[in-house]
């Protein structure tokens, strides 16, 4: 795969995590601002709160169930933001290849294949 592709998948999936997360956004801050900003940090490569500047997964799963409390209730309370949002897109997050975590993240398609 070229780096042109890989920017493209990237692309594709951004959009794909930003119009899932619009489709329960609760008004139009968190449509339009929040939204695409939640899409962006997805990409990046520690765990969704840390790239966001949560400090927990608490404040984290707070901040989700006050913009966007329908998804935030669909959510199993196991799952890792992250985790959670790409599965609902049916890819695997850029970072999830990379992650030291995977035995912990719930459901982990990486750590079965692995396994």
């Amino acid at each position: 795969m070229t780096e042109i592709d890989t920017m493209n998948e990237l692309d594709v999936m951004r959009d794909q995590i930003e119009n899932y997360l619009k489709k329960y956004a609760i008004d139009e801050e968190a449509r339009y601002v929040i939204a695409p900003l939640i899409a962006r940090k997805s990409l990046e490569m520690n765990h969704l709160y840390q790239d966001l500047g949560f400090k927990s997964r608490t404040q984290m799963g707070a901040y989700m169930s006050q913009h966007f409390p329908h998804l935030a209730e669909l959510k199993p309370k196991d799952k890792l933001w992250k985790k959670f949002l790409y599965d609902a897109i049916g890819k695997v997050a850029p970072a999830c290849a990379s992650c030291n975590d995977q035995e912990h993240c719930f459901s982990c398609l990486i750590a079965e294949a692995s396994a």
